[in-house]
């Protein structure tokens, strides 16, 4: 089939973003990617990268996210989630609306987290909730994370619902915890769905199994967004004819066979030949020449 871009999933419960992948390659027959694991309970938008745009894997990864997570008040876990060993149930913990409140404003901003014990993060070539899961724990050293807003769409005393949006790498069951903390009861975060990442909305997800019957029904290709589509933030920019040798072996292109309006140094942009045909991004040197950053077609095409 050839699939060059991103589609846009739901991950359900019981899969592991890498399951997601697996299940997505077996059917596409392409080679895939995710951008950001998602917990086997966590459920929400997983954008999948397909083919060349592996490559912007990292590019999707570092957008900001939008996460909508239980959070139960009285106990503590190892997992600081609720599928975790219990070390502490003070259940029913009652916390009053207005100090549930002021302790959300203090997370307001930057913030530091320790990521947990139970995470895909490497310490010595090894992921974390391996060595969580053989009864080791390490030092793992404090995170700077972004906090944009917590709002609070549910409240029962007992528990509440809360939509964080945050930047990348933040952990809503951490967060969770540490407001357990300075509450005082301990917390541990129940169910978590991410709804945004990125330029990736929930309400344009589609289930693994919808991507079977697309498949089935040739047309999966309506739902495969194209790569530039993703990269909106960089400036489009146009190479001249003169220019196809240079862009055909991967070389350098000098800034005066492309077309822009405004440059910059150091700026990365959209590069296109011809009638809308995307090359990929490439970066603008002090010296004037366009570094090819990442390609995203075959070359031998252009």
């Amino acid at each position: 089939m050839g699939f060059n871009g991103l589609i846009n999933v739901y991950k359900e419960k019981g899969y592991t973003s890498h399951d997601v992948v697996n299940i997505l390659k077996g059917i596409l027959k392409v080679k895939t990617g995710h951008t950001g694991t998602l917990d086997p309970q966590a459920q929400g938008v997983l954008p999948i990268v397909l083919g060349r745009s592996t490559k912007l894997a990292d590019y999707i990864m570092a957008a900001d996210k939008v996460y909508e997570a239980n959070i139960h008040f009285g106990i503590r876990t190892d997992t600081q989630d609720l599928t975790g060993n219990i070390l502490c149930d003070n259940r029913p913990a009652i916390v009053d609306m207005r100090d549930f409140t002021r302790v959300l404003e203090k997370f307001i901003g930057e913030i530091s987290q320790i990521p947990p014990m139970y995470s895909a993060i490497k310490i010595g070539g090894e992921k974390l909730y391996n060595l969580a899961r053989k009864g080791i724990e390490v030092e793992r050293k404090a995170r700077k994370v972004n906090i944009y807003s917590i709002d609070i769409l549910e409240y029962e005393g007992e528990s509440a619902r809360i939509k964080v949006k945050c930047s990348k790498g933040t952990y809503i069951r951490t967060l969770c915890a540490d407001i357990g903390e300075i509450l005082g009861c301990g917390a541990a975060m129940g169910e978590l769905l991410r709804t945004v990442s990125g330029d990736f909305c929930i309400e344009d997800s589609i289930k693994l199994d919808d991507v079977k019957a697309l498949v089935l029904e040739d047309k999966i290709a309506d739902y495969i967004i194209p790569p530039d589509e993703t990269l909106k933030d960089y400036i489009k920019v146009y190479a001249s004819d003169e220019s196809r040798r240079y862009i055909k072996n991967g070389n350098k292109i000098e800034q005066k066979y492309v077309r822009c309006e405004k440059w910059e140094a150091g700026n990365k942009y959209r590069l296109y030949i011809g009638k809308e045909r995307f090359i990929g991004l490439y970066t603008l040197e002090d010296t004037g020449f366009l570094k090819p950053e990442v390609i995203l077609i075959n070359l031998d095409e252009v």
